[in-house]
């Protein structure tokens, strides 16, 4: 991946606004070339203290020509955990629903008022299912800060018509299941184990079991071995963008990660986790072979662990 420091190239992962704002408003005046279509991908955790929605966000503020993408509703409708993976028949019905090409250079970007939080998400879904162009905006709060066009009309929610997407293929190397997350916790200190790291984007008090997780019923705590690091540690304190390359490498390695080694990350559901493996793509610290996102995460592991001694950490 390139450096940070070509910060205009748009083959990179994460785009600025300016330099997204460039591309979408060249591209609108070449019709030749393949679209550039901006994927609003909001959402709030199900325990918003003011009650906010992706859609309302969507609704209220969002990239002109811009499509929704609800991860709570393009999913595997058949697990009882919040969001798992949809089928590739499914997920090529929901791009088809939203009038995506696979061709289509896409742009997913988040709420401003969170930063960056679902987008990567999506994002790392897209590229499972082995969409070709993705990238996401860094961030759309900072698009709306530094005055670039956002649009609320009611009648521009239903422009896009339906397309034929195709059936995609499912990159399975890139996910990780709950026996395999097991396994790799049961194997931790034993002769020839390969040593994986899991890192846990949760906030440190849900990590620990001193504070509830949103969803009721559900116990707080950590799988043994994890690694916390909250979202947050990740993302600048003011404008919650992605920090730059090297500020992320130095989060990584005072954590104690080794670059050498497999990274699992997991948090709650498996939405802020991709945006852990995310920002190690972007400081380019652990390559994608080596690198794995648990879908079902805390809410999956606390479920079917449960009962089961050593399983749930608390400290």
């Amino acid at each position: 991946m390139p450096s940070s420091s070509k910060a205009g190239r748009y083959d990179e992962m994460l785009l600025s606004p300016k330099d997204a704002a460039d591309r979408i408003a060249m591209n609108a005046s070449n019709a030749s070339t393949s679209r550039i279509v901006p994927l609003c991908a909001a959402w709030f955790l199900p325990n918003d203290p003011q009650g906010r929605t992706g859609r309302k966000a969507f609704a209220e503020k969002r990239i002109p020509k811009a499509r929704f993408l609800d991860i709570d509703a393009v999913k595997d409708a058949d697990s009882p955990y919040p969001h798992m993976l949809p089928t590739a028949e499914r997920f090529a019905q929901a791009m088809s629903d939203l009038g995506l090409k696979r061709d289509d250079d896409l742009i997913v970007y988040d709420t401003h008022e969170l930063g960056i939080f679902s987008a990567p998400r999506v994002a790392w879904m897209l590229q499972v299912f082995g969409h070709p162009k993705v990238h996401i905006l860094n961030n759309f709060r900072l698009w709306v800060e530094q005055g670039y066009p956002t649009d609320s009309a009611e009648s521009s929610f239903d422009e896009q018509k339906s397309t034929e997407y195709p059936v995609p293929n499912f990159d399975v190397d890139r996910v990780i299941t709950f026996r395999g997350v097991r396994d790799i916790v049961e194997e931790q200190g034993k002769e020839g184990s390969q040593g994986v790291q899991i890192i846990d984007a949760r906030s440190a008090g849900r990590f620990s079991g001193s504070e509830p997780e949103p969803r009721p019923g559900l116990s707080s705590g950590h799988m043994p071995g994890s690694i916390n690091l909250p979202l947050p540690e990740i993302l600048d304190p003011k404008t919650k963008a992605f920090l730059p390359e090297e500020e992320l490498r130095r989060v990584f390695e005072r954590k104690g990660l080794n670059p050498k080694k497999p990274i699992v990350s997991t948090c709650g559901t498996g939405v802020m986790a991709a945006a852990l493996d995310t920002a190690l793509q972007v400081a380019q610290f652990s390559p994608e072979v080596d690198r794995r996102v648990y879908d079902g995460s805390w809410t999956e592991w606390a479920q079917r662990v449960s009962g089961m001694d050593g399983l749930i950490k608390k400290s």
